[in-house]
């Protein structure tokens, strides 16, 4: 039914393991293949592109649907229909930023300071065309086909380049001064995709399964018995998504509790839990959260 499109190149690694995760597996013959399948009754074709084109090729109906950043699709002013954002980079769950850098020693602290005719090197040229026409700076705008931190100072005055994390620009001798856009990873589709029903109902299908594997992320579900005088104290500890599920065990003195944790507490919690009473606790990974 569905026509499907998926980001080559920095987004490629992180979006094959969401979709494996999430029961959708990408299969291709090999990994420099452009064609792809996923044994889904929902998806008739799937291709891998750069992410650059991804937004004009849904746009024009070559595709149903598409995963790519936010940042190609203003670059590209493509008329799409956003479905949500899904929170994932290349490396984090970070948005990937689009901002404006320039070398550490300039006398440049922000986008203000640069003069009109000041050498900019991106391979964003329409996106920072804009973002400097609108705070009146006539820039001379370079498109940059890769290793943009490199080009500054000897070749450029600044860069408008896109980052995690910002290491690359620092290792790079470089030091941002104005942030463009906010880009996260955004499922989209264009309006006469959108506006059938039966085409809607599969990518709000496919999406809800992306989605709880992404909500599933960074939890565990916790599962731990307790006896009866201590079951308030061991709950009032318990985070949860709504509340803990307490069953009550066969005698009725102690009680099964579960509940969803996030990750990064779970060294916390469990000595804590044990201190006020808990028993047999069990750790178990989520694949999937789905409200």
């Amino acid at each position: 039914m569905l026509k499907l499109v998926l980001p080559k190149g920095s987004l490629e690694e992180a979006t094959l393991q969401l979709f494996s995760e999430a029961d959708l597996p990408v299969r291709r013959s090999s990994a420099v293949d452009y064609r792809a399948t996923i044994d889904d009754p929902r998806i008739d074709e799937v291709r891998i592109l750069r992410p650059q084109e991804i937004p004009n090729y849904v746009e024009d109906c070559l595709f149903d649907l598409g995963i790519g950043g936010r940042d190609w699709i203003e670059e590209t002013s493509s008329d799409v229909v956003s479905l949500g954002e899904l929170r994932y980079s290349k490396a984090t769950s970070r948005p990937f930023r689009i901002v404006v850098a320039v070398p550490e020693d300039s006398s440049f602290r922000t986008l203000t300071d640069l003069p009109d005719g000041v050498r900019v090197s991106s391979e964003y040229p329409e996106l920072t065309r804009r973002h400097f026409a609108e705070r009146g700076i006539d820039a001379d705008i370079r498109l940059s086909y890769g290793a943009t931190e490199a080009k500054a100072p000897e070749i450029v005055d600044a860069v408008v380049d896109g980052t995690e994390t910002g290491r690359a620009l620092r290792a790079a001798g470089l030091r941002i001064i104005d942030e463009i856009l906010t880009s996260y990873t955004e499922i989209f589709t264009n309006r006469a995709a959108y506006d059938d029903p039966d085409k809607r109902r599969a990518m709000t299908q496919i999406k809800t399964l992306l989605d709880g594997v992404l909500d599933a992320r960074g939890r565990v579900l916790v599962k731990l018995n307790v006896g009866r005088e201590h079951l308030d104290a061991v709950v009032e500890l318990l985070p949860s998504m709504k509340a803990p599920t307490v069953n009550e065990l066969w005698g009725g003195e102690a009680y099964a509790v579960e509940t969803v944790v996030p990750k990064h507490q779970i060294n916390v919690l469990i000595p804590e839990l044990l201190e006020q009473g808990a028993t047999d606790i069990i750790e178990m990974p989520i694949s999937k959260i789905v409200p």
